[in-house]
């Protein structure tokens, strides 16, 4: 029988929708990514079940569906305790003032009130049925706690309002099943209306249920709402345009416009899409309902340096570039429009005009940093501070290209090179083109080294000295180029840890956490073998005087009486520590949470991490061993023999020094067995560990598990004659002293 209460908790599907003015693109994605997020945790929270959520996210909205949600929280028991019994009732029975006041809290008799065991005594206690809370009453709460979590670092008032959001807000639905929620979102009230594109259906489109949402906008709104539907229908429009490119040129009539299309090669005409999935993010987050259409740009600009002509077609009308099928860019581009226009040669003819200067513009820039040398820059450079505290980047270009140096040589790379490539690398900051385009910088630094008649070594060690610039991102391929990304990386980190500016919390604002990647993933991926350590004493080396002088200023703070606490703690801790120490835990420490992403056991870092290799190469050889040992059966058993082992010798100083163990004092026959293994394994591992091949070395030590089970199954190693004792304290030292090449496996 369907009871008004058995309605009202049967699930619907939910949708909320916010349409504000046209939403941040390079936020949109992440807002709506953030706002299923948000809802999802309330729910579960609120413990309201729910079936499949998906977020809509368009320039014009903000919306997310929630499939079958419960119509009311589940009914839960409350359950109070009061004092104990003894306290509770007198000599007599009679309930004391602690069970008479607890009763009265609780709204009943002490009659009505039960006991349990609580905490080891026995309690009254209270119990009852809580009733769920209608879903009704909870959305409105839950919405306006989805909206102020979002990662909105500027929100912004509109009229007179005090209300606050990423732009100012229009409307707002809230549909759960057919009823409408009513609700004051941020600002607006809540109903059943979204609207659909601002130019092809600007008109309000009523809901009756929230299934019909994406249908409805999508008919007759003209607005795709899913973000990735609108993404991979960008993806297909702008691909369909490049390969239809020259049977639309054959089909066009010949007009000057359409002229400019036609070029002599041919084979030219086979185009492409330049892959570029940030600008297929911003544009999807542009565009409601997409259009691409094709137009052209005189063949001259492909002089220009095609990360350069790339980039002004990106960032000035987010075009999308074509290439032909050697990789050549051809001279056109796509446009995605917003519209679908009744003269889309119109549209096509404008998105031309306004890149033509554009493109002139990169050409004159280009053209103009030719005319000077990349040393005539050199003093320019001077005039440019990097850090205030660190000086100009002038004088980080002297530390980089003396650190590049010393790297250089430990390496074999050709030192003058790379040396070259260092004091060169940061003047095309001071050109024309990097000035308009800061994401060139290095990229036309090596155009203007080749044009300077630089060797192509310096060239591209200029281009290389950023890579990687993010996850993912490619490393350098040459060896001049490893060395001043490398150089380049470690004086940054070098010279913020040492005047105590090491990242805290999410604030890095020199990008430290990256650069310490980097440096990883270039000497782990390129095979790079190299002593850390000795290369970061080097990089720290140049700020001696400024950690002296900062040592100095705590010195004298400490000496104010008016001097401000916090900030002298903060000094005295800086004072304190080691900034070598502190700059190699911070860049090995990366490592963790890189294995873990690669889904290896944190315990296996931490075996190797006990040991502090100087090398990362070195360091991932041993992890890799590490994760094949255990996995073997042996592990476990081995693993707890030498936590054992490390608990024994923890405890006692008589294995301490470098006496070997005495055969002769050696009685029982698991202990000589032990011995005589352990002889036979170090002179077979020894070739394979000097030679870094831990993982073999390794499987052939996992063959002592049945010795080692023997030895403590039947030896007694904390015996009261104390040279037998000591002996077999040294025997397992030897033991533990065998896998310590390796790794810590006790940690396992």
């Amino acid at each position: 029988m369907n009871t008004p209460e058995a309605n009202e908790a049967a699930a619907r599907d939910f949708l909320f929708e916010i349409g504000a003015e046209e939403l941040p693109p390079k936020a949109l994605r992440g807002l709506s990514e953030a706002l299923e997020a948000e809802f999802r945790s309330l729910f579960a929270k609120t413990g309201l079940d729910h079936g499949e959520l998906r977020s809509f996210a368009t320039p014009r909205r903000l919306a997310l569906l929630a499939r079958d949600l419960a119509g009311k929280q589940p009914d839960r028991e409350i359950e109070r305790f009061g004092p104990t019994l003894a306290a509770a009732f007198d000599a007599d029975g009679a309930p004391t003032a602690a069970a008479l006041g607890f009763a009265r809290s609780c709204g009943v008799s002490v009659e009505e009130l039960g006991s349990s065991e609580r905490q080891g005594a026995a309690k009254l206690c209270f119990t009852k049925l809580e009733p769920g809370t209608a879903t009704t009453e909870l959305l409105p709460g839950l919405a306006e706690t989805a909206l102020a979590a979002l990662p909105i670092p500027k929100r912004m008032r509109w009229g007179s309002s005090r209300t606050e959001f990423i732009r100012p807000v229009h409307w707002a639905v809230m549909l759960f099943g057919a009823e409408v929620i009513p609700a004051q979102i941020l600002g607006e009230t809540a109903g059943n209306a979204t609207f659909g594109h601002r130019f092809h259906h600007d008109k309000p489109i009523e809901l009756t249920c929230p299934g019909d949402y994406e249908a409805a906008l999508e008919n007759p709104g003209r607005v795709i709402a899913c973000f990735e539907r609108r993404r991979e229908l960008i993806r297909d429009l702008v691909a369909k345009q490049a390969s239809s490119l020259r049977r639309s040129i054959a089909q066009r009539a010949g007009t000057a416009t359409e002229r400019r299309l036609v070029v002599d090669d041919e084979s030219q005409l086979r185009a492409r899409v330049v892959e570029d999935k940030d600008l297929l993010n911003e544009v999807t987050s542009l565009v409601e309902f997409p259009v691409a259409l094709t137009g052209a740009f005189d063949p001259e600009f492909l002089q220009l340096p095609e990360e350069a002509l790339i980039l002004t077609l990106k960032f000035h009308q987010k075009c999308f570039c074509l290439e032909d099928e050697s990789g050549r860019l051809v001279p056109n581009f796509v446009t995605v429009s917003n519209i679908e226009s009744l003269d889309p040669q119109e549209v096509i003819k404008g998105n031309e005009r306004v890149i033509r200067p554009r493109l002139a513009d990169a050409r004159f820039f280009f053209e103009t940093d030719k005319s000077r040398s990349l040393e005539s820059r050199l003093p320019e450079l001077e005039k440019v501070v990097f850090q205030e505290k660190l000086g100009t980047i002038a004088a980080k270009s002297r530390r980089v290209a003396a650190l590049s140096r010393h790297i250089a040589k430990s390496l074999n790379v050709e030192p003058d090179a790379c040396e070259r490539a260092a004091m060169l690398g940061k003047c095309d900051l001071v050109s024309d083109m990097v000035g308009e385009f800061a994401e060139l910088q290095g990229i036309m630094g090596s155009y203007y080294a080749r044009n300077d008649g630089e060797p192509e070594t310096v060239a591209a060690a200029i281009f290389e000295q950023y890579l990687p610039r993010h996850t993912g991102d490619r490393l350098p391929e040459t060896g001049a180029g490893r060395v001043v990304a490398l150089a380049e990386k470690l004086d940054t980190l070098a010279g913020l840890f040492a005047i105590g500016q090491p990242p805290t919390g999410s604030r890095d604002p020199f990008a430290l956490r990256r650069a310490a990647l980097g440096v990883l993933r270039i000497l782990i991926e390129g095979e790079v073998e190299l002593d850390l350590v000795e290369v970061i004493d080097a990089a720290v080396s140049p700020f001696d005087e400024i950690m002296s002088r900062e040592n100095e200023r705590v010195v004298e703070m400490s000496q104010r009486q008016e001097r401000r606490r916090s900030e002298s703690r903060q000094l005295e801790r800086y004072q304190q520590q080691d900034v070598r120490q502190q700059l190699y835990d911070f860049i090995f420490d990366r490592l963790r949470a890189w294995y873990v992403d690669a889904g290896t056991n944190a315990k296996i870092y931490l075996c190797v991490r006990a040991l502090n290799p100087a090398s990362p190469l070195d360091f991932h050889r041993r992890v890799e061993a590490v994760a094949d040992f255990a996995g073997r059966p042996e592990a476990a058993a081995l693993a707890a023999a030498n936590k054992r082992v490390s608990n024994l010798l923890d405890k006692s100083s008589e294995a301490a020094g470098q006496d070997a163990v005495a055969a002769e004092l050696l009685s029982e026959a698991a202990e000589k067995q032990l011995l005589l293994r352990l002889e036979e394994q170090s002179e077979a591992v020894a070739p394979l560990f000097e030679a870094g091949d831990y993982r073999e070395g390794l499987t052939r030590l996992a063959g002592l598990r049945d010795d080692v089970d023997n030895f403590f199954d039947e030896v007694m190693v904390m015996v009261d004659d104390p040279s037998l004792r000591a002996n077999r304290l040294r025997l397992l030292r030897e033991l533990r002293d065998l896998f310590l090449q390796v790794a810590d496996i006790s940690l396992l």
